[in-house]
């Protein structure tokens, strides 16, 4: 279900989709988007007055954080949960230029041929499951959640799609959601995004870009469905479940679950 927000994009509220023993979420309580850097005054109250909103979930680097700080809420935490451990890519050698995050439609058509910018393209979504520094910032969230007893939560990060779809994912796999409902959730952001990856991808091909280029494209301007179903695939086999992965990584115990369960579910 998608709020209808005027200036906070890619928003929907996971109220309606089934989750543990053919329930389904409560609407009005789980909220993902993009930043709300830009979200006007309606917006906001709406934030404040329809959704009772309790905690913000800013999953942003410190420095996209500062280029484009959320509008306050009233009555809303804001918490700062950076998913991506900048420091250590920058330690490896390997990270892509910080101008890129900045404005990526601008840049993309160009640093789409850069091998570092293909690479982080195919392996964003691993490196939010395997690395220790994301997953402590994923175990805080799914724990802050835990403590919020009332009203609603929100999280988000530039544009509401890759480290937000990932936690996401975690938030329904603790509500006993399928696979299926957790990979077309994560998939929705490319209805969202369509007409600006086509107008990109488009010029891509015109620049003689093939199928890698295409790759950072569908990364960083979409949702990349098939890399995040092969993170899936990944989990499976390395941890035998999204459910151990949580359990095992994210430090959310059956009994935690059990209280988001009976929380969340209707």
């Amino acid at each position: 279900m998608a709020p209808q927000f005027d200036k906070i994009i890619n928003a929907r509220d996971l109220g309606g989709l089934p989750a543990a023993g053919g329930r389904l979420i409560r609407h009005g309580l789980l909220l993902r988007t993009a930043s709300l850097n830009e979200a006007t005054d309606a917006d906001v109250r709406m934030l404040q007055e329809k959704y009772n909103l309790k905690r913000i979930f800013d999953f942003r680097t410190l420095e996209e954080i500062q280029r484009q700080p959320d509008r306050e809420v009233p009555g809303a935490e804001h918490i700062s949960l950076p998913t991506l451990d900048v420091e250590a890519e920058r330690r490896s050698g390997d990270a892509v230029p910080e101008e890129f995050f900045a404005d990526v439609p601008k840049y993309i058509v160009h640093m789409s041929f850069h091998g570092v910018v293909q690479r982080t393209a195919s392996q964003l979504y691993p490196s939010l499951v395997q690395s220790e520094y994301s997953q402590l910032q994923y175990s805080v969230f799914l724990n802050l959640i835990l403590q919020t007893e009332e009203g609603a939560v929100l999280w988000h990060c530039s544009q509401g799609k890759d480290r937000t779809g990932i936690g996401a994912a975690f938030v329904l796999a603790a509500l006993g959601a399928e696979r299926e409902t957790i990979v077309s959730d994560f998939d929705h952001s490319n209805i969202v995004y369509r007409e600006l990856i086509e107008d990109y991808s488009h010029r891509i091909l015109e620049q003689g870009g093939g199928e890698n280029e295409l790759n950072v494209v569908r990364a960083f301007l979409g949702a990349h469905t098939g890399n995040f179903c092969r993170v899936l695939d990944y989990i499976d086999r390395e941890w035998g479940s999204l459910h151990n992965y949580l359990n095992t990584c994210l430090s959310l115990t059956d009994e935690d679950m059990e209280v988001l369960r009976e929380r969340y579910l209707e």
